[in-house]
């Protein structure tokens, strides 16, 4: 009389087997693709949170170091705390602005915004 056994399946389901190794070869297909299952969605995350957010935040930050580094005597520039200034001096991690006349400070670097564009100068209408 031949003996029938359970084998688990690890999808959660049961099957009836003869005694045989085919079972055990059937599991370990189903268990690598459910790996892949698995990992497919991650990569797929991955990706999208590397092109819309770690390319773009690299990009910004190479535009801001550039930026930064044209940045010379006499260019007016614009700090994150919103003062608009003339730089008199640039040292190696720091500028001196001037924001008034005879009024001088010096800020980091990091500190500034952006330059400010030259100023167009105004035409007036005639009348």
């Amino acid at each position: 009389m031949a003996e029938t056994t359970t084998a688990v399946n690890p999808c959660g389901g049961s099957a009836p087997s003869t005694g045989g190794s085919s079972g055990a070869a059937e599991g370990g297909a189903a268990q690598q693709g459910g790996l892949m299952g698995m990992l497919f969605p991650l990569a797929i995350f991955v990706l999208i949170f590397y092109f819309f957010i770690i390319r773009p935040q690299k990009k910004r930050d190479k535009q801001q170091k550039n930026m930064i580094d044209s940045i010379a005597r006499g260019d007016q520039i614009i700090t994150i705390g919103g003062f608009y200034g003339t730089v008199r001096e640039v040292r190696d991690d720091s500028f001196q602005i001037e924001i008034a006349e005879g009024v001088r400070v010096t800020i980091l670097k990091s500190a500034v915004q952006g330059k400010r564009s030259a100023a167009t100068p105004k035409t007036e209408a005639a009348s």
